[in-house]
């Protein structure tokens, strides 16, 4: 048993360092992954401020919006970008979730 026991141990010892720098490294993936969606967020309206976009004239309704992406649009977003005012969409389109960006004045899709 000893015997077994001792190169386990060693083995185990040995990889030690590798696994702590594979544990930092996925770490801070993490974080870069997780402060992405924050940035992008934080040009992004409330919805109180992208009602009153709405009834200002700057931004169409969502609905008119919506004939102009093929799909279901599961998630929708008023965001402010490049100096105009974009909607962000996650739109079902088959059995992919996609994103689409469209002008929200025009309703242009942009991507």
């Amino acid at each position: 048993m000893f015997w077994i026991a001792r190169p386990l141990r060693r083995c185990a010892s040995s990889f030690a360092p590798a696994l702590r720098r594979q544990a930092v490294a996925f770490a801070l993936a993490a974080l870069a992954v997780l402060a992405v969606p924050q940035a992008a967020m934080a040009a992004c309206l409330s919805p109180s401020q992208a009602r009153a976009a709405v009834a200002n004239g700057q931004a169409q309704p969502l609905g008119a919006i919506a004939g102009a992406v093929r799909g279901e649009i599961v998630r929708a977003e008023l965001c402010e970008e490049g100096g105009r005012l974009v909607y962000r969409l996650s739109v079902l389109s088959g059995e992919r979730l996609v994103t689409r960006v469209v002008d929200a004045r025009t309703g242009q899709v942009l991507n």
